[in-house]
């Protein structure tokens, strides 16, 4: 398949919950191991998110999956940007089309205090142009000397037999089972049976596989769902007042029509909830090509203590147009019980606002806010969260470049700043941008093709 579009094939339905051991990697000199988590022989002490070698200083990575990368066109390749120092991360061995760097998470896997990378390539394994790939997870360690390859995650690390499968389509990374390190959650939309999700606990040497017919979950299933093609973790109020964080994942062709659904998971207690525009509470209709929950995040909107919902519907229009025309919204589900429906005040009619969403505290003020991408209109709309009351409009970031260059495909809020990709600018060779207040500065373009900001972290 061709990474710029979603597309999401699966065959025959096999069994739902498995359990795996992730082989441990091999020991470098100069690292002691603990279980099988290594420790420095000189400790990262991280002060900024990401941190990657433990200096203090905030780092930023670009996914770039058109990059060529020995020799191997469309292998992918991740600018990683430590403090203002570029370096390359490549896939070994390439493979071409693989498309490594489609997807990006930055979580602390090992609880060293150095962040660690893990890079999708969820095309790598195509059989033939246009189909979809098999998929892999290669996971980067953080140390003082910078990110180091550690180990590869795909199918056959969950006792599965390769497919169609485009593991690593959606990443997330959180501490879901409390033990001070962060767990990595990989979304498998295309896995036989309507999609799945793999979450690596324990220092990733533990797997565990959820889908739609896992016991608990309980659901019916078609081959085109996309169970797993977006992913939130969160504290959600989905249960009542969540003491514990859930997953919430995202199937934008489940439905009638790919008018799409969410479901939230909560794996320590085996509970689910299937959320669709039609469920009580909210306040939609599902229709054809809607998409609902192509895209998630997850924060505390309104201050009290639960997690909030975002949830990205870019196929949301008023007209019968195909699905690569419409104007977008966005869905916030609050813990409270309440919801808000976002559009923007000027759409244009291929906007798709709710194509990438982003939440943390951007203005400081001690409450998650919201940037919710548009990329056919090349803006990002900022939703300023407010204690007791949620969010309101914010600020609109607007294309430096112009309207062509998909300005907002992906977001990420790091600190004061936001960043965001734009992998159609300059010819597609993409291009990374952060954004404060008004000023928007460039952080790195790409080469032509390379599609540079695909994804950004």
């Amino acid at each position: 398949m061709s990474i710029t579009r979603l597309s999401v094939i699966a065959v025959i339905l096999l069994p739902t919950c498995v359990a795996a051991t992730v082989a441990t990697p091999a020991r470098r000199p100069g690292a002691r191991a603990v279980g099988a988590v290594f420790e420095p022989a000189r400790r990262c002490h991280a002060g900024a998110v990401p941190d990657f070698d433990g200096d203090g200083v905030r780092d930023l990575v670009l996914g770039a999956p058109y990059a060529t990368s020995g020799g191997r066109r469309r292998a992918g390749a991740v600018a990683v940007r430590y403090g203002g120092r570029p370096a390359w991360l490549r896939p070994s061995p390439p493979q071409t089309g693989a498309g490594f760097g489609g997807t990006l998470a930055v979580g602390d896997f090992d609880g060293d205090h150095c962040a660690d990378l893990a890079v999708a390539a969820s095309d790598q394994g195509r059989t033939r142009p246009g189909a979809d790939g098999t998929g892999a997870v290669a996971v980067y360690f953080g140390s003082p000397g910078g990110l180091r390859p550690r180990l590869t995650l795909n199918a056959r690390t969950l006792g599965r037999t390769p497919a169609s499968d485009r593991f690593g389509a959606a990443l997330a990374a959180a501490d879901l089972d409390h033990d001070g390190r962060d767990d990595l959650v990989i979304g498998i939309p295309g896995l036989a049976g309507g999609g799945g999700v793999a979450l690596f606990t324990r220092g990733l040497r533990s797997a565990r596989l959820i889908t739609q017919h896992t016991s608990w979950v309980g659901q019916r299933s078609s081959q085109t769902d996309g169970f797993g093609a977006a992913l939130a973790v969160g504290a959600f109020g989905a249960f009542g007042r969540a003491r514990h964080p859930q997953i919430a994942v995202g199937a934008p062709g489940d439905g009638t029509e790919a008018s799409g659904a969410v479901t939230v998971v909560d794996p320590a207690a085996h509970r689910s909830r299937r959320i669709t525009e039609d469920s009580p509470g909210v306040r939609g209709v599902p229709e054809r090509y809607d998409e609902f929950g192509a895209a998630l995040a997850a924060g505390d909107f309104d201050h009290d203590g639960t997690d909030d919902l975002a949830i990205g519907v870019p196929g949301e229009d008023d007209t019968a147009m195909p699905e690569n025309f419409a104007q977008g919204a966005v869905y916030v589900e609050y813990g409270s019980g309440g919801e808000d429906v976002w559009n923007l005040r000027r759409p244009g009619p291929a906007d798709r606002l709710g194509a990438a969403l982003a939440a943390a505290d951007l203005n400081g003020d001690g409450t998650a806010d919201l940037a919710a991408g548009a990329p056919g209109g090349g803006v990002v709309q900022v939703l300023d969260g407010r204690r007791r009351r949620g969010l309101r409009r914010g600020a609109l970031v607007t294309s430096p470049v112009g309207g062509t260059d998909q300005f907002g495909w992906s977001v990420a809020i790091r600190g004061r700043d936001l960043l965001i990709g734009a992998p159609g600018a300059g010819g597609f060779g993409g291009a990374a941008f952060l954004a404060r207040g008004s000023r928007t500065t460039t952080v790195q373009a790409g080469a032509a093709g390379e599609l540079l900001g695909y994804a950004v972290s």
